[in-house]
C-alpha cells in the first residue's frame, strides 16, 4: 500500500471515528421556548432552563431556545423550530397553549412538551401541578410564622392559575391559625404583570402598611418586587416555583417549588430515549411535583413546630386524609 493510500485509510478511519463520536448529539435536536419575564427570571422560566441546562451537562446535546418578548412571537417561534424539524419543542406557560394548539397541528410529526397548560393533540404531551397543594404547605408555615396575624398574597396576572395558588394558600392559613387575616392582590390582567418589580414593590409595601408581615408573591418576575420590599422592610416574603430562599437569606420563609425542571429535563430525555408520550399529566405533593423549600437559607426561619406542622400537613395531603380545595371547584377557597 503506498503512502498516499495509507494516508487516506487512515483520515478515513479518523473522520468514521468523530463522526461516530458526535452523531448521537448531532442527531437529536431538542428545543425550548420561554415565554414573558425571560430565561433568567428566577422564578419559572428559569426552572424550566436550569433542567433543559441539566440535560445538556448530563449527555453533551445543546438545545435551541427562544425568549419570548411579544405575544405574536410565541407561534413564530414554535412554527420555526417546527419547520426546523426540532425533535421535541419544550414550550414554557400556560399561555403557550393556543399556539402550541394550533402549530402542532401543522406539524403532526412534531413533538411538543406543553408546560402549565393543556392542550390535547396526539403529538402534545402537557404537564401541569398541583400549585394548591404546594400552596397551602406555605399558608401553614406563614400562619405560623406571623407576628402580626396578617399575611399578604401577591398574584403576577389576574388568572385562575394564580388563583390555585392564592386559593391553596389561604386554606393552609386559614386550616392553621383560623383568625388570620389575609390581604390579596393581583398585579395586573395583561402578561405585563410577570414583568413588573416596581408593582410588586409597591403592592407589598401596601400590604406591609395594612399589617402583613409575611407576603406570598406569585408573581414571576414581579415577584422579585415584593422580595426586595420585604427584606428591606425586615418582614417575610415567600418565593415561587423556583427556589428563591438564597436570593435574601433569612428574608425569605421558604419557597413554593414547582419541578418545572423536571418536567423540562424529562421532556427531553424521554424524547431521546424513545419513551415521550403524548398526554396529560398533573403533577402534586404525590409525585414530587410541588414542594417548599428547606434549606440553609431558611433554617433559621423554620421552628421545631412549623416543620412538624407541615410535615403532617404533607404526609396527609399525599395520603388523601387531608384534601386541598382547588380554586376551580364549586365550594374551593370558601370560608
Amino acid at each position: 500500500m503506498t503512502f498516499t493510500r495509507r494516508a487516506a485509510c487512515a483520515a478515513l478511519a479518523l473522520f468514521m471515528s468523530t463522526a461516530a463520536t458526535v452523531a448521537p448529539a448531532l442527531a437529536f435536536e431538542p428545543a425550548i421556548v420561554f415565554d414573558m419575564g425571560g430565561r433568567f427570571d428566577k422564578s419559572f422560566n428559569e426552572g424550566a432552563n436550569n433542567g433543559a441546562e441539566r440535560f445538556k451537562a448530563d449527555t453533551g446535546v445543546n438545545f435551541r431556545w427562544f425568549e419570548v418578548t411579544n405575544e405574536a412571537q410565541r407561534e413564530q417561534f414554535l412554527r420555526r423550530l417546527a419547520s426546523r424539524k426540532a425533535d421535541v419543542i419544550v414550550s414554557v406557560g400556560f399561555s403557550m397553549a393556543p399556539s402550541v394548539e394550533k402549530v402542532a397541528k401543522e406539524f403532526p410529526n412534531v413533538r411538543f412538551t406543553l408546560i402549565d397548560g393543556h392542550v390535547d393533540l396526539p403529538n402534545v404531551q402537557s404537564v401541569e401541578f398541583a400549585e394548591h397543594e404546594g400552596s397551602y404547605l406555605v399558608g401553614v408555615l406563614a400562619a405560623l410564622a406571623s407576628k402580626t396575624g396578617t399575611v399578604g398574597f401577591v398574584g403576577g396576572m389576574d388568572i385562575p392559575l394564580i388563583r390555585r395558588f392564592a386559593c391553596g394558600y389561604e386554606q393552609g392559613v386559614k386550616a392553621t391559625k383560623p383568625a388570620t387575616a389575609i390581604l390579596a392582590n393581583m398585579a395586573g390582567s395583561t402578561p405585563a404583570a410577570w414583568a413588573d418589580p416596581t408593582r410588586g414593590s409597591e403592592l407589598a409595601k401596601s400590604q406591609f402598611d395594612r399589617g402583613a408581615d409575611v407576603i406570598f408573591a406569585a408573581a414571576g418576575q414581579t415577584g422579585m418586587g415584593v422580595l426586595q420590599a420585604a427584606a428591606d422592610a425586615g418582614k417575610l416574603s415567600i418565593g415561587v416555583d423556583s427556589n428563591q430562599n438564597y436570593l435574601f437569606p433569612g428574608k425569605v420563609l421558604t419557597s413554593m417549588v414547582k419541578r418545572v425542571d423536571v418536567a423540562a429535563y424529562e421532556a427531553f430525555k424521554t424524547a431521546r430515549d424513545g419513551t415521550w408520550k403524548a398526554g396529560h399529566q398533573r403533577l402534586g405533593l404525590k409525585e414530587d411535583g410541588v414542594g417548599w423549600a428547606d434549606d440553609a437559607h431558611n433554617k433559621a426561619l423554620i421552628t421545631p413546630e412549623m416543620r412538624a406542622a407541615v410535615d403532617k400537613a404533607t404526609a396527609e395531603i399525599k395520603a388523601g386524609t387531608r384534601i386541598v380545595a382547588n380554586y376551580d371547584d364549586a365550594k374551593g377557597c370558601k370560608y
